[in-house]
């Protein structure tokens, strides 16, 4: 208790010094006249009094956070400028991700060290309150260390999270400002190209712009004049020769390379690779010659750099004529039906090769004009009829060819019932979409936006060409990874002998890395796409960046790596239990006595708690602890028990089916009076498809709680059984013998076991066999069983074992005493009209019938 009051004297003390200090009075028990000066500390004085340094590895963080800052200071004052242009936009956008990702670097290596500082500091407890004894002077020393720990790795990780927002508002204030030029530069709107204020421009301005090309010619022909020399003239001509020869010799060249039969109707894989030899020896020369003729033209220095200009355009354009003409023959083999890589006719794929040759025809000189106007700095108003009348040519070509594609009304109304579109036709919608654009494009130019007609045509062609070379990937990448995984190949066949994988696997792997495959393909085909559209695709790396890697909602981290990772934590897990349960079910637990249920009842066990280590490890890594698991499955248990008891046991159950598959699809069941095959099992009610075609929708709860017999639980294996009677008086071995020769005969039977006969009873009039059969799938069983009936049938009879039938009869008994009474009256009535004929007048006397034929008469009127 002592030293706690000198220890509060003392701090009094230099509270009462600090504050004199700072008013400038002395402190008690100091000389007013002394000049102020700071104590020297107490040797017990408590760490807080004491100034906390910074530790060498926080400094090199701060200092590198003030490198940041400053960088995107200055970043912000280029983005402050109003001038910037698109290039500039995207510069400062380049330079600010990769502080993104420093800053985001920085935070996530503080994360690790600001939790453990946290846990060392809670390792202290919480401060003593008001009234409880305070600390000692090494707990209070330790836990203001610690406490400047957490708020030094704290206060760094703040300032590096306030400068990742202060880049991530730059990288949106350069990509708005991208997005609003770019669409202020689309919609920009001109004159209408019917306006005749337009023509009256372009007449006015025609004159000048004819003076600037001639001017131009004329520094050609002084340039040309000045620096042609014998040399310069002849790599010139050489270059230009070889060019010829490549885009003359390309014609030739591919088909002699390249044999497409036209009869022919050759595999995939010798298409896919003809069409991308066709598509490389029709585009690769083309861009070559056009090159190098570029190069020595620039090379030699023979015309201005405007000139210079318009020749790269055109001879680009003659290599995009030459590149869409190659693709076009590649995919669609005019005339070459069985090579062609769509389900597309021979005329739509003729017109279609020659419709994209004319569309790329009319960009390449459009744009070639267009550079020729920037050169000569041509009117605005040339420049917008220029790209107007190229933009509706182009739009006019393609709804010549839509046109063209449009079905004859004579052969729809010959059509009965519902129209079906052919596969060698193009596509209602496609046509659609192609009547769409035609009239997006016609309209923007008659309204006078021709900046959005020249750009709708530019973006149909490209994107025309990236899903063109995305079908050529995409068909390649299906060929090389997937039908070699897939079919008895070389590479499949070495795969599986070195690995060990069976061929369902490599199929299954093959199919796996196609699919992943087609999603990078489609993924950059849409960037390619967007990328026109002001779309960045460091706006598209970043959103994948944010959804891969984690983004926040509200307090919540969404991260699809974690989800992975999670993922696998809990695939992982499964597959350490299911190893430990194949080692106890093969290993440990027969070299036990244990009894066969009771090991069973282990394996399962383990099992399940296998399971829910791995689930709960996989939740852990989540964040998301087991008390809020409790809390979330109470809080659905008390809906389960009210109205939701029949759903939830249905679900639960179909949980149940499908992880311990007591049935799986494809299996023959029968359940109470039904049987069938298995089709679907899903969450609550599981599909049976009976023999008659019909579906049966049993709950998944009767499945689990109720009695189900599955004939392929362990196994496809049938029987097959045949009862057969013969008569008695035959040799029942040589029965057995023939029923046992019919079976071994049939195809289906298996002959392991082999077919057996059951002699089960011996009858008044027959004996009684039974022939058992098996089969190796329960499908044919019903098969099998007509055969053998046919066969058993055909070999009995003619071994005379089962006699031949004679003509039906029909025996009916106990007759005798009708009969008798139908006799009795015959008599009596034949009595009586003897006596009537004695009595009669004359007394003739007729002469009396037969006694049989009289009752053979009234049995026949008894009958009737």
């Amino acid at each position: 208790m002592q030293a706690l009051t000198v220890l509060r004297k003392l701090r009094l003390g230099l509270a009462s010094l600090a504050l004199g200090v700072l008013i400038g009075t002395p402190a008690p028990g100091q000389a007013p006249s002394s000049p102020p000066s700071a104590p020297a500390p107490a040797a017990n004085a408590p760490a807080e009094s004491r100034p906390v340094s910074l530790s060498e590895e926080t400094k090199r963080l701060r200092a590198k956070l003030d490198g940041i800052k400053v960088q995107l200071e200055q970043l912000e004052a280029t983005l402050a400028r109003p001038d910037l242009r698109d290039s500039d936009l995207q510069r400062v956008r380049q330079d600010t991700d990769p502080i993104i990702d420093q800053t985001r670097t920085l935070i996530d290596d503080l994360e690790p060290r600001l939790a453990a500082a946290r846990v060392r500091l809670e390792q202290l407890g919480p401060k003593p309150k008001e009234g409880e004894p305070e600390e000692s002077p090494d707990v209070q020393r330790d836990r203001a260390e610690r406490e400047a720990a957490v708020a030094e790795i704290g206060e760094t990780q703040r300032l590096a999270r306030a400068l990742l927002v202060q880049a991530e508002q730059i990288v949106t204030q350069a990509s708005d400002r991208r997005r609003a030029a770019f669409a202020r530069a689309l919609f920009e709107r001109s004159s209408s190209l019917v306006s005749l204020d337009l023509w009256s421009a372009v007449l006015r301005s025609l004159p000048r712009d004819m003076a600037a090309v001639e001017l131009l010619l004329a520094s050609w022909g002084e340039t040309f004049e000045r620096n042609a020399t014998a040399g310069a003239l002849g790599v010139l001509a050489f270059s230009i020769g070889v060019a010829i020869a490549l885009y003359v010799g390309r014609r030739h060249l591919a088909p002699r390379l390249v044999t497409r039969d036209p009869d022919a109707t050759p595999p995939r894989p010798r298409r896919l690779f003809a069409a991308l030899a066709v598509f490389v020896l029709g585009a690769a020369p083309a861009a070559a010659g056009s090159y190098l003729v570029y190069v020595v033209f620039d090379a030699i220095d023979l015309a201005p750099v405007r000139i210079e200009r318009v020749m790269g355009a055109a001879l680009g354009g003659l290599a995009f004529v030459a590149f869409c003409k190659a693709l076009a023959d590649a995919i669609l083999a005019p005339g070459k039906s069985g090579w062609r890589l769509v389900p597309l006719g021979d005329a739509p794929a003729s017109r279609t090769a020659a419709a994209v040759v004319v569309i790329a025809s009319v960009i390449a000189i459009g744009k070639t004009l267009e550079t020729l106007n920037q050169v000569i700095a041509a009117g605005f108003a040339i420049t917008v009829a220029t790209r107007g009348i190229f933009a509706l040519l182009a739009a006019l070509v393609l709804a010549e060819l839509l046109r063209r594609f449009a079905t004859a009304a004579s052969v729809e109304e010959e059509c009965f019932g519902p129209y079906v579109p052919s596969d060698s036709e193009v596509r209602g919608p496609i046509r659609m979409m192609g009547w769409m654009a035609v009239a997006a494009i016609v309209a923007s130019v008659l309204a006078g936006y021709i900046a959005l007609a020249s750009f709708l045509v530019d973006q149909l062609v490209w994107i025309c060409i990236v899903l063109a070379l995305l079908l050529l990937a995409i068909v390649l990448v299906d060929e090389l990874i997937a039908h070699s995984l897939r079919a008895p190949t070389r590479v499949a066949t070495l795969l599986q002998a070195n690995t060990g994988l069976r061929r369902r696997s490599l199929e299954q792997i093959g199919v796996l890395v196609s699919g992943v495959a087609r999603v990078v393909l489609i993924t950059t085909a849409l960037m390619l796409v967007l990328a026109p559209w002001g779309v960045d695709s460091l706006d598209v790396m970043s959103s994948i960046r944010a959804a891969f890697f984690g983004f926040k909602v509200g307090d919540v981290t969404v991260s699809l790596s974690t989800l992975i990772v999670a993922l696998l934590i809990f695939v992982i897990g499964f597959a350490v239990t299911r190893i430990v349960q194949r080692w106890l079910d093969t290993t440990f637990l027969p070299a036990t006595d244990l009894d066969a249920g009771l090991r069973n009842s282990i394996r399962t066990a383990f099992g399940y708690l296998g399971f829910f280590v791995a689930g709960a490890l996989a939740f852990s890594y989540l964040g998301l602890s087991l008390d809020k698991i409790a809390i979330v499955a109470g809080a659905l248990s008390v809906g389960i028990g009210f109205g939701l008891q029949s759903i939830v046991n249905n679900f639960v159950s179909g949980l149940i089916l499908l992880w311990e598959r007591p049935i799986r699809v494809g299996d023959l069941v029968v359940v109470g009076d039904g049987e069938g095959h298995v089709r679907k099992i899903s969450v609550r009610a599981t599909e049976i498809e009976t023999f008659d075609r019909s579906t049966i929708i049993v709950p998944n709860s009767n499945l689990v709680s109720g009695v189900v017999k599955n004939r392929v639980r362990v196994d496809r294996t049938g029987r097959v059984v045949l009862s057969v009677n013969v008569l008695r008086n035959q040799d029942p071995a040589r029965a057995a013998e023939i029923l046992t020769a019919c079976a071994s005969a049939h195809p289906d039977v298996l002959k392991e076991p082999p077919p057996r006969v059951v002699f089960k009873k011996i009858g008044d009039t027959f004996l009684e066999f039974e022939l058992i059969a098996y089969v190796a799938d329960v499908n044919v069983q019903q098969t099998v069983l007509s055969d053998l009936n046919f066969a058993v049938f055909k070999e009995l009879n003619g071994a005379g074992v089962i006699p031949p039938m004679g003509p039906p009869s029909l025996v009916v008994q106990g007759l005798t005493p009708v009969e008798s009474a139908l006799s009795q009256i015959a008599e009596a009535i034949a009595g009586a009209q003897r006596s009537e004929r004695a009595s009669a007048p004359g007394g003739s006397e007729t002469k009396p019938e037969p006694a049989g034929s009289r009752s053979t008469r009234l049995k026949a009127s008894a009958g009737n």
